[in-house]
């Protein structure tokens, strides 16, 4: 009796995440590379912490500028969503969006014009995917800050706390 060896498949199977973010036409980026000494994300005990994630897309600075005189709020939730893509990436990166339990607190920095006090409807930008994507894992803590200037001339920041299994 002989047998048949298959070759072992070495696709991954998407997270249930991941799934999600393809049914609302994201799609989760390569994890960016440290443009310093830093790492994109670090995990301790049960939960993740990401660094600030920029709008980056393909390697650019998507919508540079500061909101209120250059950017729009519009644009600039776009932004965000772009900075939290980024921040699942790192977490994807480090320890899988599967074991992603909850989303805990996300602080988003706007580079704002010195008249311009709409930060918090920009970084609902990213509050609004995080929801959308895990539900009511997505819901969570949350500061939105004004501020004169991000790097890269980005016009928003983002940085994800996560509860990881």
């Amino acid at each position: 009796m002989s047998s048949t060896a298959f070759p072992r498949s070495t696709a991954r199977i998407p997270s249930p995440w991941e799934q999600r973010l393809a049914e609302l036409n994201y799609t989760l980026p390569e994890a960016a590379k440290p443009a310093g000494i830093y790492v994109p994300a670090v995990r301790t005990g049960n939960l993740v912490y990401t660094s600030g994630q920029l709008p980056m897309v393909q390697g650019v600075i998507e919508r540079p500028g500061k909101v209120g005189s250059e950017v729009s709020v519009s644009d600039a939730k776009l932004a965000a969503e772009h900075c939290v893509l980024n921040a699942l990436a790192a977490i994807d990166n480090l320890v899988g969006l599967d074991s992603v339990v909850r989303v805990v607190k996300v602080v988003g920095f706007v580079a704002s014009s010195s008249d311009f006090t709409g930060q918090p409807e920009v970084v609902n930008g990213a509050s609004k995917l995080l929801a959308d994507v895990l539900g009511d894992a997505g819901v969570h803590a949350r500061s939105a800050v004004g501020v004169a200037a991000l790097p890269l001339n980005a016009c928003v920041e983002i940085e994800l706390v996560v509860e990881v299994a």
